[in-house]
């Protein structure tokens, strides 16, 4: 008789290996069927474990899952794409100057926060994690507002109480940032139910990292968005990373994280994230789903964090240096540059005009928002908020330091 064993995940590939991305179940573009969005939770099982992909190699939208958007929104989706990239890449840079303090990323997954903002409404709540900074542009929230939350300068969002990239923007929708991964989903289920008991016609998107699915919070969501159909939609961006933690020890390995959702009584569907227009359907699947009634989505976005985890990560002493040029998915940006190419609405001349630009808008706004105060330099914070928005009537003891600390300055 055989003894059981524990199996240990593999890593494909190691610093120094060839990259290897055997593992990634691919399907051709176009190839994977569009149903109702009303359909039973059952037929939504093959879309959670194959690839919703619209553009193929040559740049062209295929299959029924094309949104079949203008070249007019496509450009507009373009450029909030280079322009958060451009922004991440600015601030990358300071943060290595010593001019703020940390820094997250989002290179390689822009098409993740950009083309699903562009399917839902303005008015929907959207729960983001730290490297969705896309929905914020794709809100229009300034760039200012932005890098003076980096700076926790005198114009700070966060009024300084708050690590860097941890933004919020309540008049855009958008609920505040928890370095506490995987709360997004309760949250946003909870909010999506709020919504519904009032009769609102808003719906909640949350987005969390693979590695978050293997948290309590992501399953404690699934089972509430499953018993009381929340109009919700559950976003796991798998980037094949969790910091130095490949995707298959969080589960990725043997089912997708998509079938999770069809697991427990919610529609599921695994997309390319890296693919702007097969996002964009996806979302508006979802949400035209949880608007008619028919609960929750848990949506898989395969993509890749072609950057470091964060500023104090190095992923080169973790998996091999060249991985996201071997990367399958590509880079969405340039995915859908071509795509517009290939419709003759775009050119590389108007894409090198367009980088320009906003390398411009970016150098404007960072010394816009260098006005209202820096790490080194005034205007500072007024020290006596860290005593507020606490407690509704300050405590006496407080009140007392609040007077020594103004007595003492």
């Amino acid at each position: 008789m055989s003894e059981p064993k524990l199996h240990v995940p593999a890593v494909p590939a190691r610093p120094g290996e060839t990259p290897d991305f055997s593992y990634v179940n691919l399907a051709p573009a176009g190839a994977v069927m569009k149903p109702d969005p009303r359909v039973p939770v059952a037929e939504t099982v093959a879309l959670a474990e194959s690839l919703i992909r619209v553009l193929d190699e040559q740049g062209k939208a295929c299959g029924p899952w094309n949104p079949k958007l203008s070249p007019d929104r496509l450009i507009v989706g373009l450029r909030e794409m280079l322009l958060t990239r451009v922004f991440d890449d600015r601030m990358q840079r300071t943060q290595r100057q010593g001019r703020i303090t940390f820094y997250i990323r989002s290179y390689g997954e822009e098409a993740v926060s950009v083309a699903a903002a562009a399917a839902l409404a303005r008015s929907d709540m959207l729960f983001p994690s730290y490297r969705n900074q896309g929905l914020f542009i794709a809100r229009g929230v300034s760039l200012v507002e932005l890098m003076c939350q980096l700076l926790s300068n005198t114009r700070d969002m966060c009024k300084g109480r708050q690590l860097p990239v941890m933004y919020h923007a309540a008049e855009e929708n958008i609920f505040s940032l928890s370095g506490n991964l995987a709360t997004q989903f309760p949250q946003a289920v909870g909010w999506s139910m709020a919504a519904a008991i009032k009769g609102e016609s808003r719906i909640a998107a949350a987005w969390i990292g693979e590695g978050s699915t293997a948290a309590a919070d992501f399953h404690h969501a699934l089972t509430f968005a499953k018993v009381y159909k929340a109009p919700v939609i559950l976003n796991v961006v798998n980037n094949q990373w969790a910091i130095s933690t490949f995707q298959g020890y969080a589960g990725g390995e043997q089912r997708s994280f998509a079938a999770r959702g069809p697991g427990v009584g919610i529609a599921g569907l695994r997309v390319d994230g890296n693919d702007y227009l097969a996002v964009y359907a996806a979302t508006q699947w979802a949400a035209e789903r949880a608007r008619c009634g028919e609960g929750a989505t848990l949506i898989e976005l395969v993509t890749y964090r072609a950057g470091a985890h964060s500023t104090s990560d190095d992923p080169t002493r973790y998996r091999p240096r060249e991985e996201f040029a071997e990367w399958p998915l590509g880079d969405p940006a340039e995915r859908l540059k071509q795509h517009l190419i290939q419709l003759g609405a775009w050119s590389e001349s108007q894409h090198a005009a367009l980088l320009a630009e906003l390398e411009e808008t970016v150098a404007t706004a960072w010394k816009q928002a260098m006005a209202y105060g820096t790490l080194s330099e005034g205007p500072k914070l007024d020290p006596k908020l860290m005593f507020s928005d606490v407690y509704k009537n300050m405590p006496e003891h407080l009140r007392l330091q609040c007077e020594q600390m103004e007595r003492e300055a």
